[in-house]
């Protein structure tokens, strides 16, 4: 049983998420991990920047699953994630923080534009 009302409150919109919300979080999440990771290279805190760039990478890699590539922009998106997905396991064996922001300009950028599509799929609902 969870007492922490948070993880509470974080576990049922985990639950009641529809498909698109959950990759929106999934997507937040990665650059949360980003952020926190950029903040383990700068404190040279080899630990804290390794795990935090694991979970990133475990995040784009489950994105990546999910694509149908028989859909044509799946491919794109794939090329995005593997290109994302590459830096970030440079910066993990580098520690080179300009390599986690070339990772997240791209997730931050697919991250803006599934949230605009998210939008305009609701307003023209």
């Amino acid at each position: 049983m969870i007492s922490n009302p948070y993880q509470r409150y974080k576990e049922n919109s985990i639950n009641t998420a529809s498909k698109e919300e959950i990759t929106l979080m999934l997507y937040d999440g990665c650059i949360k991990f980003m952020n926190l990771a950029k903040i383990g290279i700068q404190e040279k805190n080899i630990q804290k920047a390794n795990e935090n760039l694991i979970k990133a990478q475990n995040i784009i890699t489950e994105l990546d699953s999910t694509l149908n590539m028989d859909v044509e922009i799946s491919k794109n998106f794939h090329m995005l994630y593997d290109f994302a997905l590459s830096r970030l396991i440079d910066a993990n064996i580098q520690k080179k923080e300009e390599f986690v922001d070339d990772a997240k300009m791209v997730i931050v950028d697919l991250r803006d534009a599934w949230r605009e599509a998210m939008i305009i799929v609701r307003k023209g609902q």
